[in-house]
C-alpha cells in the first residue's frame, strides 16, 4: 500500500503565544519539533491550550507571536487551505446527505483533482480503511466506527503533509475507541505520515503516540517518548496525569540519618538508595513530594523484609490480569498493583515495602523533579547529597 512519508513535513513552533482578549494566555511554547512521520500527541485537561495549539497550527487561529513552520516553509500567515493539511474532527462532520463515495470525493472535485486520480485515491484509501463494501451508503446508515473510518478517508485521499487529528474517538463508546485506537496504529505503521492528535485521554495518548507532549495552562510540561514520561516525569503534575490507578504522593522532607539520605513524613522514614541520592541535582531544599507508581509498591503476602511498612486494607479491586489494593497507612493512602486475582482480605494487615528504583522526588513549591535522568552520568560533588542536606536541615538554610 501507498505511503506518503515523503510528502511529510516536520512542523516546528517557535515562540508560538495565543492571547484572547486583552490578557488571558492561553498557549506559550518556545519551540516545538514534530518530526515529518511521527505520530506526537497534545495531552492535558481540558482548558489547557491543546485544542488551540492544533488550530494554531492548521490556520484557524492565527498566534499573538511566533512563528509556525512545515518543514523550511514559514506557514504562520497562510490560509488554512493552503497549508496542504488534513483535520479530523470530533463530530466527523460528514455530508449526510451524500454517499461515502461522494464524501470522499467531494474535496478531490473541489481542488480541481484530474477523475483518474480522484479514483485512485478513493480505492487506495477504502482498502486501508476497508470501507469498499461501505462506499454507496450514506453516514445515517453507518456506525459511529465505520463513521470514524469515513472521515479519517476524507483526510486521507487529500495526501496531505500532516494530518491534524482532534479528539476523534471521544463520541465513541469503549469497544468502538479501543477497536479505533488499533485503525489508527495500523493506518500511521501504513502510510507513515506526520500526525498530531489532541486528546485528555492519557491511555490514547501512551498506546498511539511516538511522542507525547503534556500540556498544562497553554505551557508544555514535558515533551518526550511515552516510556520517558511514565518512567521519568519532569513535574509533579506530570506524575500524577500520567499513569492508571494514580501515583502515590506523599509530601516530607529530606534528612540525613547514619550517613544515609532518608524521606521522612508522617513518622514515616524512607531510606533513599544510591540510585536514587546520586540523581539529585545540587538540591538543598529539604521539602519534596516523594511519588511511587503502584507498580512499585511491593506488598508481602509471605515473609516481609525487615524494612517494610504495615498497612490496613480499605479496597480490593480484581480486574482479572491484576489486582488494585488500596492500604490505609501512616503516610495515607497507598495503592498497589498485584499480578493476577489475590485472594486478600479486606482490614488484613499487610506489610508493604517501596521499590528503589520506582521513586521520585519532586519539589514542593514549584513541583519539578529534583532527579536527574536516570541515563545522564555526571561527576560526584565534592560533598554527597546526605552530608549536603544534613547541613541543611541542622544550619535551616543552604550552605
Amino acid at each position: 500500500m501507498a505511503k506518503l512519508v515523503g510528502r511529510s513535513a516536520n512542523v516546528r513552533l517557535e515562540g508560538i503565544q495565543k492571547v484572547f482578549g486583552k490578557d488571558t494566555l492561553v498557549v506559550d511554547i518556545d519551540d516545538m519539533l514534530i518530526p515529518a512521520g511521527e505520530f506526537v500527541t497534545l495531552l492535558g485537561p481540558s482548558g489547557c491550550g491543546k485544542t488551540t495549539t492544533l488550530k494554531l497550527i492548521a490556520g484557524l487561529e492565527q498566534p499573538t507571536r511566533g512563528a509556525i513552520y512545515f518543514g523550511d516553509r514559514r506557514v504562520t500567515d497562510v490560509a488554512p487551505g493552503s497549508r496542504d493539511i488534513a483535520m479530523v474532527f470530533q463530530n466527523y462532520a460528514l455530508y449526510p446527505h451524500m454517499t461515502v463515495r461522494a464524501n470522499l470525493e467531494y474535496g478531490l472535485k473541489k481542488h480541481k483533482v484530474p477523475g483518474n486520480e480522484r479514483q485512485r485515491r478513493i480505492t487506495w484509501a477504502s482498502e486501508v480503511l476497508q470501507l469498499e463494501r461501505l462506499l454507496q451508503r450514506k453516514p445515517r446508515e453507518l456506525s459511529g466506527g465505520q463513521q470514524q473510518r469515513v472521515a479519517l478517508g476524507r483526510a486521507m485521499v487529500r495526501e496531505p503533509k500532516a494530518f491534524l487529528l482532534d479528539e476523534p474517538l471521544s463520541n465513541l463508546d469503549a469497544r468502538l475507541r479501543l477497536l479505533m485506537r488499533s485503525e489508527l496504529i495500523r493506518l500511521h505503521h501504513t502510510i507513515e505520515t506526520t500526525m498530531i492528535y489532541v486528546t485528555h485521554d492519557q491511555v490514547e495518548a501512551m498506546s498511539m503516540s511516538q511522542r507525547i507532549a503534556v500540556m498544562r495552562d497553554g505551557r508544555i510540561q514535558q515533551y518526550d517518548r511515552p516510556e520517558v514520561i511514565y518512567h521519568c516525569p519532569a513535574t509533579r503534575f506530570v506524575a500524577s496525569f500520567i499513569g492508571s490507578p494514580g501515583i502515590n504522593l506523599y509530601e516530607g522532607e529530606l534528612v540525613s540519618q547514619a550517613g544515609a539520605l532518608h524521606f521522612q513524613a508522617r513518622g514515616v522514614s524512607v531510606p533513599l538508595p544510591a540510585s536514587v541520592t546520586d540523581r539529585l541535582v545540587d538540591w538543598l531544599e529539604p521539602r519534596v513530594v516523594l511519588g511511587v507508581r503502584p507498580e512499585n509498591v511491593l506488598l508481602h503476602l509471605g515473609s516481609a523484609p525487615p524494612e517494610a511498612f504495615i498497612g490496613r486494607v480499605t479496597v480490593v479491586e480484581s480486574l482479572g490480569p491484576e489486582t488494585i489494593v488500596t492500604l490505609d497507612t501512616e503516610l495515607g493512602d497507598v495503592t498497589t498493583r498485584v499480578r493476577g486475582m489475590q485472594p486478600i482480605d479486606f482490614d488484613a494487615q499487610i506489610p508493604f515495602s517501596f521499590e528503589s528504583s520506582g521513586l521520585h522526588l519532586f519539589d514542593a513549591a514549584a513541583g519539578h523533579s529534583v532527579l536527574r535522568p536516570a541515563s545522564t552520568t555526571v561527576a560526584r560533588t565534592a560533598r554527597p547529597p546526605a552530608e549536603r542536606l544534613s547541613s541543611l536541615v541542622s544550619q535551616g538554610r543552604a550552605d
